[in-house]
């Protein structure tokens, strides 16, 4: 079992949630490492839209996450996760726990990449919007179930689920224009209620759900796919600012505090940014 607290990330191939890896590992965690893409170069659908299809390869693996982490000092363990592939979902926690026998921290980025995300209701086939539903809400929600046994073993954890404005709000702009379909935001919405429900509930068992917003992020499928879109990357904030406020979050003194809230990242790293959040030493 390991001696280090160890936190488990999904879509930590690239992105937000490479980000929240390198920064936890940073911070003295172990980590677990899931997404669909292992080696560098292979190929997953990640167009937007059922009107093309996606070509080039997107940057980043778990592999090169494994690395990054391995250079930081941490361990790293790498668990192939896709989302909609309900047999992956134990088969990555069990992976886990064979390895370290803990998780601390379980981080809930990854969601649904594909058709759909940017194509009007009447053009988005339903099935789409199932597995929307099935990446963004139902594996979230398992990957919690699976990781409950050990946390309550431990005395306690932390739920970091990566949230979206889209679940709160709809934007005045077209689909496409800067706005995006209605899939996307009726899992997020779903999504974002997970967490002063679940806090609610797992509270008892001193394990603090937080839901992280982070704001409009720049990452590298954003700059290659989603600029016809009305998406401009280079606007964003640098995928390294949710990264950072995730590990404040997972060292923060007491989590409690936290524990059913939506904290907005980038005004909580601003406010926070020379703030020790790591736990006392023993």
């Amino acid at each position: 079992m390991s001696q280090r607290k160890v936190a488990f990330v999904t879509g930590a191939s690239r992105g937000i949630g490479r980000a929240c890896a390198l920064e936890l590992a940073r911070r003295g965690f172990d980590v677990v490492v899931t997404a669909r893409t292992v080696r560098e170069g292979e190929f997953r659908e990640y167009s937007s839209t059922v009107k093309r299809k996606a070509t080039v390869p997107l940057p980043g693996s778990l592999e090169r996450t494994a690395e990054e982490v391995r250079a930081l000092g941490a361990e790293a363990l790498v668990a192939k996760l896709d989302l909609s592939a309900r047999e992956d979902w134990p088969a990555a926690v069990d992976a886990a726990l064979d390895r370290f026998g803990r998780i601390d921290v379980l981080v809930n980025n990854g969601r649904y990449i594909g058709p759909g995300h940017m194509d009007p209701f009447e053009e988005t086939p339903l099935d789409l919007i199932e597995t929307m539903f099935t990446c963004n809400v139902i594996a979230p929600l398992h990957l919690v179930r699976l990781c409950l046994p050990a946390m309550k073993r431990q005395g306690g954890g932390i739920v970091i689920n990566v949230t979206s404005s889209a679940g709160d709000r709809e934007t005045p702009d077209p689909i496409g224009k800067g706005g995006w379909g209605l899939g996307y935001s009726i899992t997020k919405a779903a999504f974002n209620r997970m967490v002063p429900g679940l806090a609610k509930e797992l509270r008892g068992y001193g394990i603090a759900v937080i839901g992280l917003m982070p704001g409009f992020v720049g990452t590298e499928r954003m700059a290659i796919e989603l600029g016809g879109f009305g998406f401009d990357a280079s606007r964003g904030l640098p995928v390294e600012n949710p990264g950072r406020v995730c590990a404040m979050l997972a060292t923060a003194r007491d989590p409690m505090v936290f524990t059913g809230r939506d904290v907005h990242g980038p005004t909580f790293f601003a406010e926070h940014a020379s703030v020790d959040f790591s736990p006392p030493a023993r």
